[in-house]
């Protein structure tokens, strides 16, 4: 009988057009199905917790997938970190789950963090990993308009155009601004988010740090339910996957 297997993920996304498999680019998926053909032979389907988008990263996408030849969690760990290079994605952790265990179905939370540096020089060290805001931001003007999205609403201002979502209504459990020396990072974390809905909050906030906007701008845009009422997408170059939590898990 096949083994269920968890994996937690870590990725630079910039080599990648997203997570999903496709036929026009490579993808984190692809590669990691190419590793384990190459490390067993088997041909899977690794299924994940969330899909992101073309240059963002994770810092621990949960996945999952069945293995029929039997294997150690550590040597599953190290084959498939062998197989993958020279490819920027490393295998954290593996874990043998139970065959009702699934990385997207079983998920009851997600967790992404922005990063925005804040100053004038140029990236050099984060360059395609953050994005670099020149104009001064006011986090905590930030903080308090993102609460104005917290809770359950109709996020169609906040939704990509082409988003597949059968509902644009999420409930937000939590937004977060908060400055570590030049750095501006936000948190948010929801059972599941709309397409480029965090990107699409981010490049609003930024109107708000900037004094272009008030947090009754956001409520205002939030009310429109329509998608140019609000602030510009950011670049995917900031967005990180940084958590999936299952039932047990503290923090959802």
């Amino acid at each position: 009988m096949a083994q269920r297997w968890k994996i937690t993920v870590e990725f630079d996304g910039r080599p990648f057009f997203g997570w999903q498999r496709q036929d026009h680019g490579p993808s984190v998926q692809g590669c990691l199905e190419e590793a384990i053909r190459r490390f067993c032979q088997e041909t899977v389907t690794v299924h994940a917790a969330g899909r992101t988008d073309s240059g963002v990263h994770a810092l621990a996408m949960v996945a999952s997938f069945d293995l029929e030849k039997p294997v150690a969690a550590d040597k599953l760990r190290e084959a498939l970190n062998f197989h993958l290079k020279p490819n920027p994605i490393a295998i954290l952790k593996a874990e043998a789950m139970e065959g009702d265990f699934h990385a997207r179905f079983s998920c009851i939370g997600r967790a992404y963090l922005y990063r925005i540096v804040n100053r004038r020089p140029p990236l050099t060290l984060d360059a395609g990993k953050a994005w670099l805001v020149l104009h001064p931001l006011d986090a905590e003007a930030m903080h308090e308009a993102a609460q104005r999205l917290v809770g359950q609403h109709d996020f169609t201002s906040f939704r990509a155009s082409l988003c597949q979502a059968q509902s644009p209504v999420k409930t937000l459990s939590h937004l977060s601004v908060s400055r570590v020396g030049e750095e501006v990072q936000i948190i948010a974390r929801a059972r599941s988010f709309l397409h480029h809905q965090v990107r699409n909050m981010v490049g609003t906030l930024k109107l708000v740090g900037e004094g272009r906007w008030t947090a009754d701008d956001v409520s205002a845009a939030l009310a429109a339910r329509d998608r140019s009422a609000a602030g510009q997408t950011s670049p995917a170059d900031g967005l990180y996957f940084t958590h999936a939590f299952y039932p047990g898990d503290e923090g959802v």
